[in-house]
């Protein structure tokens, strides 16, 4: 019997496989070089405190300490997922211990930072479409904004904003929205840019305002060019969270898990808040995925 076709005529079982195939081809690659690695670096760390001070020792058993060791210089992936599963299973929620506790407090960071950022892009965006003044005055700036590294502006960013009384959630967001809102402006200025010059001339005709051609016209057109840049812009505000709370020395967050794990050589909790942060960010691409192809699909049947 043969699959029942999607819609569009694709068999289900044929589109699952193109799906899942390529994502689990690349994870079982990753996961092989992955434990090749320990295997190369961590053996001669293996062989001087574990297997040398106990006498000769075979190829296998090599291969076993260089993947259990308590600080290997990589930890391997069962010994991350279990440091994960330690984690948000033994402790509280509100335990910083527990990883999910570090996340909600880097996700609010990066959602808000996102969501400012994204603000100002869009303005931004707007304005430099609108004037060509604006255009030569803002973008060239916008562009070498970007040429900054941000873990030099960091420290400056966080500095200002605590001697104006800042603190908390904020000067974490102002670093997240730094690193959103240009990937954001520069796409909307493409955008809103996009409508062909007939369509303006036919806004002109029915005498639309500014405001009526930039909301029925710029507006739409722009969305296929905004959705991408906010996939990267909400990715780019996770690092820029995460990197903001390296310097302040922060006692909550996977930044902070970041440090605390560095000053005390805990390889594997290092891991563990990385594989952690990818997920995250994982999510966080997905949940604006998920809106977009709400927004596109409500669009392309209106």
């Amino acid at each position: 019997m043969c699959a029942k076709p999607w819609p569009w005529g694709m068999p289900a079982m044929t589109d699952w496989r193109a799906r899942v195939m390529p994502v689990g081809t690349l994870l079982l690659a990753t996961l092989v070089v992955w434990y090749l690695g320990c295997i190369g670096l961590n053996s001669q760390g293996a062989i001087e405190r574990v297997l040398a001070p106990k006498g000769a020792y075979s190829s296998s058993e090599l291969i076993a300490a260089t993947w259990a060791m308590e600080r290997p210089v990589i930890p391997a992936p069962h010994q991350v997922a279990a440091d994960l599963w330690t984690s948000l299973i033994d402790w509280p929620l509100d335990s910083p211990r527990n990883l999910l506790y570090h996340v909600t407090v880097t996700a609010q960071s990066t959602l808000v930072g996102f969501a400012l950022g994204s603000l100002l892009g869009i303005v931004l965006a707007a304005a430099i479409v609108h004037s060509r003044t604006l255009d030569r005055a803002l973008l060239p700036w916008i562009v070498a904004s970007q040429t900054v590294p941000v873990l030099a502006i960091a420290p400056i960013v966080l500095v200002i904003l605590g001697s104006l009384g800042f603190a908390g959630i904020a000067p974490k967001a102002a670093i997240a929205m730094y690193l959103c809102f240009f990937p954001v402006t520069v796409a909307m200025v493409q955008g809103l840019r996009s409508p062909q010059r007939i369509e303006t001339e036919l806004m002109h005709t029915y005498a639309a305002s500014k405001w009526q051609a930039f909301w029925m016209l710029r507006l739409p057109a722009a969305l296929p060019f905004l959705f991408p840049s906010l996939r990267v812009a909400i990715a780019a505000g996770l690092v820029g969270a995460m990197v903001a709370e390296l310097p302040t020395g922060a006692q909550a967050g996977l930044g902070a898990k970041l440090l605390t794990g560095s000053y005390y050589g805990n390889t594997v909790g290092i891991w563990s808040a990385l594989v952690m942060s990818a997920l995250l960010g994982l999510a966080l691409t997905a949940a604006v995925a998920a809106v977009e192809r709400a927004v596109m699909s409500r669009r392309r049947f209106s």
